[in-house]
């Protein structure tokens, strides 16, 4: 250990003596400090393939490319081995899992305790958000495993620039990961806001270990946000720009696999030329009061963490595109020709493939070839449609906020809040069916409070009244909106063709958002006139559309009232009495 020591590349002593201390609990036999370096990146991928943690492929139809498998049981998320760990259970809060720091640290260090002898422990420099930005947050990451430092490589701004950052600071995320065996008994994803502390182990799934992502830039954060005036957020952002080079910019919450990805890359269709969507982030989006009174927003991430199953060059150009290089694909199936391909892909399916399990695959096999929550990570500067301000350190100017989720019924395919407050209200009881991004049954309806029920590191009535509070500071907020993409008919089949012409609804959010264009009330919000959105290239007529997609069916909303209460009331005490009001009003409405 004392050569390694002397190769330390920074003198902050905090950092070095919690780096000791950390290898003094899992023993690895080396500890190696990341510098980001291009070198290293092809070390790193050198080790990686012969340890076999990744795979190589084929580097002349996919360049710099790699392919991992996880193991069979640690392909999502695992939410019921989630913990926000709080002195007091009331700061966690009803709607995330709470332990105690002293038993998390005692129960978990139990774990990592020798769990890396025999490895060689990576320490992880990163920042999340831009370099040289004052919203940034610096974190490390201590893993065992060489496919989370090549991930956080694509996810973060990793290595030396981050130490450059940190300087002697002690302000920082302290995040420790550990493989162990991959056991299902011994795995936790522990939180401890009050440490700015993360402990991951007993996985090597990205959602669970890539520790910049959702447990840094969403839990530990919203924590940080709720105590410094700001909000953390699952959101996408995206830029919209007419023919005449006008930018809105807008953020979107969808829970996972509701399209926010394909959205955040969205193509405009044929029927409006001129159009352009820029993206500034597709998934993680902290938002802070400016100085003139409007809601500015940063992606936080250098590079995506995308579902890849369903993507390709019709819904998601620009990811095919993302991902035609450097990128590594993650319980996808292989194919003889080192390429990959994944059930929606472009083209017909391979005669033959190596399944994600490793296991010869065709196209009459009865399991899919690629898991449901199969993955690729890529650099978000490739990104045909990545905007020009994506780097910004002030970040960009929102106009509107939407929320949204997968509602095969009652949902209207888009309507606006009456104002802030009730646009709160929209988003704390949102709901939308569960998909395979989280373990655990697939097709059930769930509240998702602004797509944050996993990720929101604090108690969810708290993160309701912080959402009320910074909307207060706001001397022009953006306006709130509701979206659902994914409304059906009695076949069963999408009404709304979606993709592309979802712009033509961004189109009238913006004009909302503007005051330029008039709306109807009905009693959950202000829905679109006849002809206020175009419908060319949808296939709709006029009266279809406001009686399949826009109708708001009251006996239905009665009962979906009385579910958002049901949701409500397990919020307990610290639910806001506004949230409450705007409940009783909408029962009011309804009933009127």
């Amino acid at each position: 250990m004392r050569k390694l020591i002397e190769t330390i590349p920074t003198s902050n002593k905090t950092l070095i003596a919690w780096v000791d201390e950390v290898a003094q609990l899992c023993k690895p036999d080396n500890v190696v400090w990341c510098d980001g370096s291009e070198a290293e990146r092809e070390l790193f991928t050198r080790q990686a393939i012969a340890q076999g943690e990744v795979e190589l492929l084929d580097q002349k139809k996919l360049p710099g490319c790699l392919y991992s498998r996880s193991a069979e049981n640690d392909v999502a998320r695992v939410e019921e081995l989630t913990f926000i760990c709080t002195k007091e259970k009331r700061n966690a809060g009803s709607t995330n899992n709470w332990m105690s720091p002293k038993e998390a640290y005692q129960k978990v260090g139990a774990i990592l305790d020798g769990a890396m002898r025999g490895r060689t422990m990576y320490v992880i420099p990163f920042i999340m958000g831009v370099p040289g930005s004052r919203f940034n947050k610096i974190g490390f990451e201590l893993t065992d495993s060489l496919y989370v430092v090549l991930n956080m490589r694509l996810m973060t701004h990793m290595g030396r620039v981050a130490l450059e950052e940190l300087g002697d600071s002690t302000d920082f995320t302290r995040g420790v990961h550990s493989k162990a065996d991959l056991s299902e008994k011994k795995r936790f994803i522990c939180h401890f806001p009050e440490d700015n502390t993360i402990w991951s182990v007993g996985s090597n799934y990205g959602g669970n270990v890539l520790l910049g992502k959702k447990s840094l830039a969403l839990r530990i954060a919203s924590w940080l946000g709720n105590k410094e005036g700001w909000l953390a957020e699952h959101m996408m952002i995206i830029g919209i720009q007419n023919p005449k080079g006008e930018i809105h910019y807008v953020t979107a919450a969808f829970p996972s696999q509701c399209g926010k990805t394909n959205l955040a890359m969205l193509v405009p269709p044929d029927s409006m030329p001129g159009w352009k969507v820029w993206t500034v982030g597709d998934d993680i989006a902290w938002l802070r009061p400016g100085d003139d009174g409007r809601l500015w927003a940063v992606n936080p991430e250098a590079g995506f963490f995308g579902v890849a199953p369903g993507t390709n060059s019709h819904t998601n150009w620009n990811a095919v595109q993302t991902v035609r290089k450097n990128t590594i694909f993650t319980n996808v199936a292989k194919k003889p020709d080192g390429t990959v391909w994944w059930e929606g892909a472009d083209g017909p399916a391979p005669q033959e493939a190596l399944d994600w399990k490793g296991h010869p695959w065709t196209p009459e096999s009865k399991e899919k070839a690629a898991h449901p929550n199969s993955r690729f990570t890529a650099p978000a500067s490739q990104c045909p449609s990545i905007s020009p301000e994506w780097q910004n350190p002030k970040g960009v100017p929102i106009s509107a906020i939407i929320f949204g989720g997968r509602r095969a019924k009652t949902e209207p395919l888009v309507y606006q809040s009456f104002n802030w407050q009730h646009g709160v209200y929209i988003g704390a009881t949102m709901s939308s069916e569960t998909t395979s991004a989280a373990k655990g049954k697939v097709g059930v309806v769930r509240r998702d409070p602004m797509a944050m029920l996993p990720f929101c590191g604090y108690n969810i009535g708290d993160y309701f009244a912080h959402w009320l509070d910074v909307g207060k500071k706001l001397k022009n907020p953006p306006k709130i909106f509701h979206v659902n993409w994914f409304r059906t008919n009695d076949k069963g089949e999408f009404i709304w063709p979606g993709f592309g012409e979802n712009l033509d609804v961004l189109y009238w959010i913006i004009q909302r958002s503007l005051g330029k264009t008039d709306a109807k009330e009905s009693p959950i919000g202000y829905v679109p006139l006849p002809g206020g959105i175009d419908l060319e290239g949808t296939g709709l007529t006029e009266e279809r559309f406001q009686k399949e997609l826009l109708e708001v069916d009251r006996e239905e909303w009665l009962k979906e009232a009385q579910s958002q209460k049901e949701f409500l009331d397990k919020i307990g005490e610290t639910l806001p009495a506004a949230i409450r009001q705007e409940h009783e009003a909408l029962i009011r409405r309804l009933t009127s």
